[in-house]
C-alpha cells in the first residue's frame, strides 16, 4: 500500500455507477462488497476500491477521520 492511496480514498470520486460523483471513502460496504465478489476494475481505481474494501471490511473506516479533516 501506498500512503498516498489512503488521501486519494478521501478526495477521489467514483467515476460512475449508482454512486457516481461519491468520495471512494463514502462508498457503501454492501457496493464494495459488490466489487469483491465480482472483480474490481483494472488500474488506480480498482485498487482504490480493494483498498476501501478492506479498510471498510476490517473496521477500519475511522483512520481515515484524521485525512478528512474530521476531529480537530
Amino acid at each position: 500500500m501506498n500512503p498516498e492511496d489512503l488521501q486519494l480514498l478521501v478526495t477521489r470520486e467514483m467515476p460512475y455507477g449508482k454512486y457516481k460523483g461519491r468520495r471512494i471513502a463514502d462508498l457503501p460496504g454492501n457496493y464494495l462488497n459488490w466489487f469483491a465478489r465480482e472483480g474490481f476494475p483494472k488500474g488506480e481505481l480498482g485498487r482504490l476500491l480493494a483498498l476501501m474494501h478492506e479498510i471498510d471490511h476490517n473496521g477500519l473506516s475511522e483512520l481515515l477521520a484524521p485525512l478528512r479533516g474530521e476531529g480537530r
